[in-house]
This record gives structure tokens, sequence and C-alpha cells, in this order.
């Protein structure tokens, strides 16, 4: 039974006659009817198979199709397989005709994962009007500064006009507050043609609680397992094959239809599944097809806190076959580093050795006892290639999962900003950048929804107040639902026009400069690569036939003397953080490293050399 669910479309399509194909998969229902309302009025019975997928196929229906579902002849609701919701997710769905949009990305052939540079961004705060089409007129800032790839918060439908995009609730059809499929096409084209990847936010392990109707047409959610954030999704209990196939149609849908690069999928410890061929395994296996099929590479990105080496390893070699992970581990051994918080999931680093094990193995934890878990945690990644991790020194989680979404432009020292630059874009891992860090942005990033339910509302308030309590955050968060909240968390572009914030701009601006100009920190090679801890000061160096480059970075707010290894000498200062070009106290590290002379740091102090 199972080979009939697989591959199965859902949704609304356009045949080569313009015939319009409705199908949902609505096991449970005795009747469902096409209810159409537009251009006109109808309603039409569907017919049923015996795996519970309705169909009905209309000649012509003309141009801006909008339609539901009627189940059991007396509830309209949206498809679950929606393109678009103009009207909102409780409303009417609307036929996208995709074949209409005229791509002019034809060139366009992809980029190497271990190439990587990535820029998260929220397309609501991204820009001052917080739509794809300002979007889009920010494309040459970025390109400017070095970065290659996009990473799109999630723009699934939600409620209202103003999330995270984590509550959404129609997985295929794109938030109309932000321009609907034709702006997210716009905004993809225009970044293939300038050269640049586009990664995706994607939600499968569970779906908002607003205008969330998927229960009423079949078993999308089971109650065996449970998740922080809403009912788990069922992809391993009765009837899950058609869950499976519903999801992993969206993610090969967002790859042919939009033409995406790649999709970061969110939290994969939120879907539990114990089949023996996994969805995640069975979603990289579709896509690993299309991707061949395509001659593109097409990415799965996931998040995980798992540390499970079985993520990442191969299909060939009976892994996931996830082709990289965000490292959580990186980002909170920096963090800990230089704010010297120790609460919550922070008490498991605070520590130069963890930050050195997450350079040199990948996981800080690889079956090691954790404090926060209380207990052994992870497995070795040691031998995993470098571009299998995405490390970050901010992102929209650990900023915005803050009481007052605070960033570190206004968290620790501007030098400390700059060392922490500097250890993530020489790290031999694919970096992220989040909105704003590049200037030094001290705008929060707040976390805000627009829901219309009143007690959802309170709801969501208690939970954020309850979130912050392991954290001993004092005073109350600030409103979710508020407009304030939201416009609060919107870039300060002309931010990057002051003194400092210009500096730091340019900072990171020469630092993807070097990454990309030296071949084994660009391919994130890992093989010639050594990294180690003197007290406070880190070293790593890449030590290439042709190319040697290494940093010296002191994670001490004191200046620190300390004599280099071996590998250093000779080598040529090519950045100091602590330049006058870059706002800094002034270098006092020598030009050229000479063997056993001291270099002296000053606080917060990352240089780097090279030959």
């Amino acid at each position: 039974m199972a080979e009939n669910y697989h591959n199965r479309p859902v949704g609304a399509w356009c045949d080569n006659n313009d015939n319009v194909i409705f199908t949902v998969w609505a096991p449970n229902a005795d009747k469902v009817e096409l209810h159409l309302i537009q251009p006109r009025d109808e309603i039409i019975a569907m017919d049923k198979d015996t795996h519970g997928y309705w169909t009905k196929t209309i000649p012509d229906p003309g141009q801006d199709v909008d339609y539901c579902f009627r189940l059991n002849g007396n509830t309209d609701r949206p498809d679950p397989a929606s393109h678009f919701q103009p009207n909102g997710v409780h409303k009417e769905s609307r036929l996208v005709r995709h074949a209409e949009f005229l791509w002019n990305d034809t060139e366009w052939k992809g980029l190497p994962l271990e190439e990587m540079i990535i820029y998260e961004l929220h397309i609501g705060t991204f820009t001052p009007a917080g739509n794809f089409e300002s979007a889009v007129s920010k494309l040459s800032d970025l390109i400017k500064l070095g970065i290659n790839t996009i990473s799109i918060m999630p723009v699934a439908q939600f409620p209202g006009e103003r999330n995270w995009g984590y509550d959404g609730v129609h997985p295929y059809a794109v938030q109309n507050s932000y321009g609907g499929p034709e702006g997210l096409k716009l905004l993809i084209d225009a970044a293939h043609r300038a050269g640049m990847a586009v990664v995706m936010d994607v939600v499968y392990n569970h779906l908002g609680p607003e205008g969330n109707y998927l229960h009423e047409f079949a078993p999308y959610f089971t109650d065996k397992y449970k998740t922080p954030w809403g009912r788990a999704v069922n992809y391993d209990d009765k009837d899950s094959d058609g869950v499976r196939n519903f999801f992993i149609r969206n993610a090969l849908f967002w790859f042919r239809e939009y033409h995406l690069d790649a999709l970061r999928l969110d939290a994969i410890h939120g879907i539990f599944d114990f089949s023996a061929k996994t969805f995640l395994r069975e979603m990289a296996e579709e896509t690993a097809e299309l991707s061949n099929r395509g001659n593109r590479p097409l990415y799965l990105i996931a998040e995980s806190n798992l540390n499970d080496i079985n993520l990442i390893t191969s299909l060939d070699n009976d892994g996931a076959g996830m082709d990289s992970q965000w490292s959580d581990d990186f980002h909170h051994s920096v963090h800990t580093l230089l704010t010297g918080e120790n609460i919550g999931y922070y008490v498991d680093f605070g520590k130069m050795e963890h930050l050195t094990r997450a350079l040199s193995e990948n996981f800080t934890y690889d079956w090691r006892y954790s404090e926060f878990r209380k207990r052994r945690h992870g497995s070795s990644a040691a031998n995993q290639p470098g571009h299998k991790f995405v490390v970050s020194i901010q992102t929209h989680d650990q900023v915005g999962n803050r009481m007052n979404g605070d960033r570190f432009g206004t968290l620790i020292p501007f030098e400390a900003q700059k060392l922490a630059a500097v250890c993530m874009l020489t790290a031999p891992n694919v970096p992220m950048l989040f909105m704003g860090e590049e200037y030094a942005e001290t705008a929060p990033f707040l976390y805000f929804v627009s829901h219309s339910d009143e007690n959802l509302i309170d709801a969501v308030r208690r939970g954020r107040k309850e979130e912050f309590a392991s954290f001993d955050w004092k005073g109350n968060p600030p409103d979710p639902q508020a407009v304030e909240t939201f416009e609060k968390s919107k870039l300060n572009w002309e931010l990057r026009r002051k003194d400092r914030n210009r500096k730091m701009l340019d900072l990171y601006r020469d630092l993807i400069a070097i990454r990309k100009n030296h071949l084994d920190l660009s391919r994130c090679r890992k093989d010639n690569y050594s990294v180690e801890n003197n007290g406070n000061v880190l070293f790593i160096f890449f030590n290439g036939k042709t190319q040697k480059l290494g940093a010296v970075m002191n994670f001490s707010a004191e200046e620190t003397s300390t004599v280099v290894p071996d590998y250093f000498f000779k080598c040529a200062k090519l950045f100091d953080s602590a330049d006058d070009k870059h706002a800094g106290p002034g270098s006092c590290a020598p030009d050229i490293i000479m063997p056993e002379s001291p270099i002296t740091l000053k606080p917060y102090n990352a240089v780097i050399y090279g030959k």
C-alpha cells in the first residue's frame, strides 16, 4: 500500500491544457467537495480513491481561481497544500500558475556548500518595508560585503502580518504580507542572477496553532510524542505514509517551483520517527535524486541539538543524509567566553577547551557528561569534514530567544565583537552571519506575533515568561503581540554610516576577502588544520602546501603576551583587529612572527598571519 502514497500530488495544479487538477488527502471524510469561489461560485463533488485521496479535474476555470474544500457537506476549509492564501490563513486558497513565471536564472548552476558564506535574514525586519521586493534592493549591499548565500527565515503562510515564521500553518503557501509567490520568486531569481544561492527555513516538526486545519483532513498529528511547540507530526504512526508524502513533496516543491538551493530544516530533534527508513532519510534520498536529474546541487541543512553523527552521515553509509547542520557547540563556546554567561544550557560551556574542541572535533560534547542535561551527550564528529557544520556567533534563535533580544552590539565590548567575527570567519566550517551583525547593529531582535485569538495571545505571553525562567532574567519580556515589538526589531540601515559601525562593516569585508583568498579556509579543509590554546589565547593554523594562514586570538579582557607555535614563524601580518582602521586601540602585534619572540595582544585582540 505504501507505494500508492509515494509521490502523490496534492493541492491544485495546472496541466498542459490549462485544466486544473485538485487533489486533497482526506481519508477519514465521508464526502469532500470542491467549492469554487472565483471566477464562479460552484460546489463540485470530488472522487475518492482507496487510499483517501480525493481528486477533481476542472477544464480551464479561468484566472484568479479561488477555492476551498468542503468537508462532509458543511465545513469549508482552505487547501492544506494551498500555494497562496491572499486573505490569510482562514480564508480561501488561490491557484498559482507556476509555469507563467518567467525565470531569468538559467545560467545559475549553484554553489558548493563548502564555499558558502551565509547571511540569515528575516524578511519582515530586514528592510523598512519588510517584503521580498525591498529585500531585492539590498542584495547589492550583501554582495559588496562578500556574501554569496542568503538564508531566509520561514515564509510559509502564518497568521496575521508579524511572525518569525515558525507558526506557519500552510507549508506550501508563501506569506501574503511579504509579497506572495511572485515576490519570493523575484527575490530568488534576482539572487541567482547576482551569483547568490538561496536557503529557506522550513518547519516539519510542528504547525502553528491558529489556522491549523490539517487534523480535520487526515491524521497529520500523533499523541505518541510531545514537542515544546505543539502536537507532533505523525511520521511513524498509523496512516503516516500520507503525512510523509505531504511533507516530502513540500521539500521538492520548493526546489522545483522556487529554484531554491537549500532548505534549512528547523529543529529536527522535534521530528519523532522510529521507522526503519526515517522521514529525514527518505527526504534526503528524494532530494539527491532531484539534484542528480537537474544537474544542480541541492542541500538539506538541519538544525539539531542532538550531536548525533548519524544525521550528517551519508546515505551511502546508511545515515540520514543531511548535507550539513547548525553547530550550537561553536556558538555556545564563543558566547560564554565573551559574555561570561553560565545559566541555562550555557552551563555546559565557558572554557577555552570547549571552543578548541568545537573547532578541532566539530562537537564539543561527543558522549561527554553534560551538566545541563545531567547525562552524557553526543557522538564523535572528529572525522567529519568542516562543511558539515554551519557556524555562527549570532542567529535568530540565540538573539531572539533572549528576553530582550540582545545582540552582541549591546551585550559585549566592541573589541570582543570583532574577535568573535574573526573566530567565525577563520573557522574551517561554513560561516553564517545574522542580519545586522556585520555593522554591529544594536536594535534587538525580539519575538513577535500577530494572532487574532485573545486566548492564544495570552498563552503566548505566558509561554515567553516561562521560557526565560531557567535563565533567571529579571523583568517581563516585551509583549509579542504589540506592533512596537516588531518595529523595534527592524534593522537600522543608517547605522552602517556611523564611524564605528562603518569600520565594523569594513572589518567584515576584509575578513570575508581573506577567507575567500585562501584555498584551504574557503573550502573548509581540515586535513592540514590545527587548533590549540595557551590559556586565554587561541591559535588556529592552515598549513597548506602553497598557502599558510593562521590566527592568534586573545579571549581575555587583559593585554596578554604569548609565544606562538612554531608553524607561525616568518608569517606576515594580514589583519589586526586592534588597528586604527578597525576602530581599535592600536596594534602592538609584530608584522612578522620571528622564532622565540613573544607577541603582545591587546584585550580581545585577533591577528591573522599568512604567507
